[in-house]
């Protein structure tokens, strides 16, 4: 149990150091989302579910849900046919 604990935490500071150097705002966000489920598993190693579930459903789910939908609005999420006719005019 704990070479598998040292190895999701190995994940965990991948995660935070990807994040952090990523250039493309849609691979932070898709980063970000996999550090809130590891760390869910983690709480749940740590026998704390409640914090798990937490974790899972706001970490991974709702920020996630939310980031992506800033990026929309903003327009930093362009669609290729957009970009395609941009480069053709």
């Amino acid at each position: 149990m704990t070479i598998f604990t040292c190895i999701l935490l190995g994940f965990l500071v991948v995660c935070a150091i990807a994040a952090s150097l990523s250039k493309n705002l849609l691979n932070t966000i898709l980063i970000f989302m996999s550090y809130s489920l590891i760390m869910s598993v983690i709480w749940i190693m740590l026998e704390s579910p409640d914090l798990a579930i937490t974790e899972a459903a706001v970490g991974a789910g709702v920020t996630t849900l939310l980031f992506l939908v800033t990026l929309k609005k903003i327009h930093a999420i362009i669609k290729k046919d957009e970009g395609e006719e941009e480069k053709h005019e």
